[in-house]
C-alpha cells in the first residue's frame, strides 16, 4: 500500500522508488555521487562540466558546442540538489556575467546560448532557462543563505520573476508568460507555448517566495499550466507535441522546424508530471497520464524510440536523445500505478550514462531522474 498520499512539500518525504523495487541505499548513493562525478568530473567523453578560471564554470551542449541557459540552470538546479556550493557558484557567476542583459528589451532575461568563452551567440531568452534559475537560486537561498551580491539569491531569483511577469507593461520588451492565459511562452514574442516549460510545481514555489505583489500570479500559473497539460497530451497515447497553442493544440510549423510532434522537448514532460505529482500530488489525472505514456512504449526498445505524431504513429526519424527519453519514463514512475512503473525504474536503474558527442541533454535528463527517484530532488523552502 502506498502511504504517501500526500505531497512531499506537505510531509516532508520523498519516495525513493529504488528502494522500493529492491535496490539498497547504499547502491544508490554510491550511484548518486558516481554519476556526479562523471558529469562534472569525468572522462572527456563524459563530463559536461567545465570549471573557468577563478570564479566561472559551464556546462557544454557537447552536441552543438555551445552553452545554453538550459544546461547553465540545468546545473545550478544539480548542484543545489548534491550541496555542492562551488560548482552552483561558478555556474551561476558565468551566467550572470555573459548570459544576462544589463539593459535593453531583455534587461534581466538571458541570452538563450553562447560561445565556451560567453560571447553571445543570440541575444533572445528561452523561458525554461529563467524559471530553472529562479528556482535554483531560491533553493540555494535556503540551503546555503544570501550572500554579497550577485550571491545574494532570493533578490536574484525575485529580479527574474519580476522580468517574466512585468516585462511590457512600459513599452520594454515581452513578458515570458502571456498576461491573458498566464501560460508560459515558447519565447517572450511568440503566441504559442512549449508543453515541456510547464512546471506547475515551481510555480507553486513562487508563489510563495517572489514578490508579494505577483504571488497570486503564480498560484493561478501553477492551476492554469496544470489544466493546459490536461489538452496538450493526447488523451490515448500520452504523447504532447514540442510546441502547442495556448488551447493545447499542436503549434503550426515555424520558419526553424516543424514541433507538432512529440521528440526531444517533449520528452520532459513526462518527467514534469511526475515530479509536481510527487511534490505536490493535487492532481489525480497525473496518475492516468503517467499510466498512458508508459504504456504507449511497454513493447518498444529504447534503440527503436522515434519520432511521434500525438496520436502515435511513428516516423523513420529515430530519437536524437534515446536515452534521455528513457529517463523521463522511468520519472513519471513518480506519479505512475500501473503495471510499467516499476519496470521503468528498474530499466532505468539497468542503464549507464551516455557517452559521445549528444551525450548533453540525455545525461542532464538522467541525473534529474536520478535524483527524483532515489527521493533526492528535493524542496528547499
Amino acid at each position: 500500500m502506498n502511504i504517501f498520499t500526500e505531497g512531499s512539500f506537505y510531509t516532508g518525504k520523498y519516495r525513493n522508488l529504488f528502494r522500493e523495487n529492491g535496490i539498497s541505499e547504499e547502491a544508490v548513493r554510491h550511484r548518486l555521487d558516481d554519476t556526479w562525478n562523471e558529469l562534472f568530473y569525468g572522462a572527456p567523453d563524459v563530463r559536461i562540466y567545465h570549471p573557468m578560471g577563478d570564479d566561472k564554470g559551464y556546462i557544454v551542449d557537447t552536441g552543438n558546442t555551445d552553452v545554453r541557459t538550459e544546461g547553465m540552470s540545468y546545473g545550478m538546479m544539480m548542484a543545489v540538489q548534491m550541496d555542492k556550493q562551488e560548482e552552483f557558484d561558478r555556474l551561476w557567476k558565468f551566467a550572470k556575467v555573459y548570459m544576462q542583459h544589463t539593459e535593453g528589451r531583455y534587461k534581466d532575461y538571458f541570452a538563450w546560448h553562447c560561445k565556451l568563452d560567453g560571447t553571445r551567440l543570440s541575444p533572445g531568452p528561452a523561458p525554461d532557462g529563467e524559471e530553472f534559475f529562479a528556482m535554483a537560486l531560491f533553493f540555494a537561498s535556503k540551503r546555503w543563505g544570501d550572500g554579497a551580491e550577485p550571491f545574494n539569491y532570493s533578490e536574484q531569483a525575485r529580479i527574474i520573476l519580476r522580468a517574466c511577469v512585468h516585462k511590457g507593461e512600459n513599452e520594454d520588451g515581452d513578458p515570458m508568460w502571456d498576461p491573458a492565459t498566464k501560460l508560459i511562452k515558447f519565447v517572450p514574442e511568440t503566441p504559442f507555448s512549449d508543453p515541456s516549460y510547464h512546471l506547475p510545481h515551481f510555480y507553486e514555489l513562487f508563489a510563495l517566495q517572489a514578490d508579494e505583489q505577483d504571488r497570486a500570479f503564480w498560484k493561478e500559473a501553477a492551476a492554469r499550466s496544470r489544466a493546459y497539460l490536461h489538452k496538450a497530451c493526447h488523451p490515448v497515447t500520452g504523447l504532447s507535441p514540442e510546441y502547442a497553442n495556448y488551447d493545447g493544440t499542436p503549434a503550426e510549423p515555424q520558419p526553424h522546424g516543424d514541433f507538432r510532434h512529440f521528440f526531444s522537448d517533449a520528452y520532459r514532460v513526462a518527467a514534469n508530471i511526475g515530479l509536481d505529482y510527487e511534490w505536490f500530488r493535487c492532481d489525480p489525472w497525473q496518475t492516468g497520464q503517467s499510466n498512458r505514456i508508459q504504456a504507449f512504449f511497454r513493447d518498444i526498445d529504447a534503440a527503436d524510440y522515434r519520432r511521434y505524431t500525438i496520436d502515435g504513429q511513428p516516423f523513420e526519424e529515430l530519437s536524437l536523445h534515446p536515452v534521455g527519453l528513457l529517463a523521463t519514463l522511468a520519472m513519471a514512475s513518480l506519479a505512475a500505478d500501473g503495471p510499467d512503473a516499476g519496470h521503468y525504474v528498474k530499466l532505468f536503474w539497468n542503464t549507464p550514462l551516455r557517452t559521445g558527442v549528444r551525450r548533453y541533454y540525455d545525461n542532464c535528463l538522467y541525473f534529474f531522474s536520478l535524483l527524483a527517484l532515489s527521493g533526492n530532488y528535493r524542496i528547499y523552502s
